[in-house]
């Protein structure tokens, strides 16, 4: 009888240690992330020269390439972490960073699977982002990983992030604008003045500083590359398409006249017309100065002429980017606004920012009015919660608007608002006769 006591009570210490050393089942993860709208492959992020590129599964061989995966939470409290990935050979040992914590995990299934990361608190809600980057590899590429999945309390609110249906626009990231309210007692509009300042470091590559947009079309300045900067002016065709090649020799915007410097095109894609641009080494923490004229041609039946000019502090003049005359159109200058927008899908994680102040417009009665409020918009991917990382607002002095979006940032402002900055009562100094022609 002891000796059966005895082996009964090795038996069940046994079994008691083997249950503890086998292995917890995975979180269940209720939320998944694709990469392919949320993610971005960084060369040796925050140091000098960080470079951003499109994320893309193919060519990840270096440990210096980190794949960051962006999303929003609602909710703090615990968060689980995983992947679903694959290997094309043997197996491969990552690293993940998340929150100031860092994970090594491997991937060895050569079809696609969730693999477990680890659990992470969060404190406060908003934007989070995962990296990770190979340690170590045996086939030619770390993993495939497709997507990243999520769980815990933090995830029991709601989860923000770019689904199918904005992997584009997701990616380059909300558009915001303000519309200006024009004084009641003004007359038609014929000429719109902005004022335009880029704070330094805000010059990223890919954004459309728009300074003065009117109905049929806007006029601004760009970052197109690294080496190469523009002054836009584009004016839409009154026929309704995406290719210039499809509209009507009656329906085309016809060039009047152009800047020595000025390059001319037809443009399609969001609309169609007729583009107009200048390349120009414009400088972060200058302000530039834009200049619109809208009016009915005189002695013509229903056709408008708009012309653009801008000021930089370098030249100390005008300069003519373009005219043009836009068919089956009667009007002055209407449905005035700014907005900033990201081109370029790679740079939708870097914050941009712009201030745009001192806006007046000078009516058919020759008189100059001060526009100081503006209606704060957002386009679809900010109404939809796709990304959340757009504000609209005034500077410190309250003389300035400013529009600010991507890079993931925390705060933002409420749709549709009402701004109102303080007044200058100091109208431009600008002699029309002598504007360059």
């Amino acid at each position: 009888m002891t000796l059966i006591l005895f082996a009964l009570t090795f038996l069940n210490l046994f079994s008691g240690c083997d249950k503890t050393d086998v292995a917890k089942p995975d979180p269940i993860m209720n939320t998944r992330v694709p990469l392919e709208g949320n993610s971005w492959t960084f060369i040796n992020p925050g140091a000098p020269g960080q470079q951003v590129y499109d994320f893309s599964n193919d060519g990840w061989t270096y440990t210096s390439q980190v794949v960051r995966t962006y999303f929003r939470v609602s909710r703090t409290g615990t968060i689980d972490i995983g992947i679903m990935a694959k290997v094309s050979e043997g197996e491969s040992l990552l690293k993940a960073s998340f929150n100031g914590e860092t994970k090594e995990f491997k991937v060895k299934s050569k079809v696609l699977s969730s693999v477990y990361i680890g659990t992470f608190t969060i404190s406060e809600p908003g934007y989070y982002y995962l990296d990770i980057a190979g340690v170590r590899k045996q086939g030619q590429s770390f993993a495939s990983i497709t997507d990243v999945l999520l769980g815990g309390d933090a995830t029991t609110g709601e989860v923000n992030y770019s689904d199918e249906d904005y992997f584009y626009w997701g990616r380059r990231g909300p558009s915001v604008h303000l519309s200006y309210t024009v004084p009641q007692e003004a007359s038609d509009i014929v000429w719109f003045y902005n004022e335009v300042t880029v704070p330094t470091g805000n010059d990223v590559t890919g954004s459309y500083f728009m300074a003065d947009g009117f109905g049929e079309g806007y006029f601004g300045f760009q970052v197109n590359s690294i080496s190469e900067r523009r002054i836009l002016f584009s004016v839409w065709s009154p026929y309704q398409t995406d290719n210039p090649a499809d509209i009507p020799e009656e329906y085309r915007v016809m060039l009047i006249r152009k800047g020595e410097a000025t390059e001319i095109r037809d443009f399609g894609n969001e609309g169609s017309g007729g583009q107009s641009f200048m390349i120009f080494n414009w400088k972060a923490g200058t302000t530039y100065k834009f200049l619109l004229k809208v009016s009915p041609v005189p002695g013509e039946t229903n056709k408008t002429d708009y012309t653009a000019y801008f000021y930089a502090p370098e030249t100390g003049e005008w300069t003519l980017i373009a005219s043009w005359r836009r068919p089956f159109t009667n009007t002055y200058a209407k449905s005035l606004h700014s907005f900033l927008e990201n081109f370029d899908t790679r740079t939708g994680p870097l914050t941009r920012q712009a201030f745009y102040g001192n806006q007046w417009v000078y009516d058919t009665d020759n008189q100059w009015h001060e526009l100081t409020s503006a209606k704060f918009t957002a386009d679809a991917t900010a109404r939809d919660k796709a990304r959340l990382d757009y504000a609209g607002g005034l500077n410190n002095d309250e003389k300035q608007f400013f529009l600010k979006n991507c890079g993931f940032f925390n705060e933002n402002t409420l749709i549709d608002s009402y701004l109102t900055r303080k007044p200058s009562g100091v109208s431009p100094d600008i002699n029309f006769a002598l504007l360059p022609w």
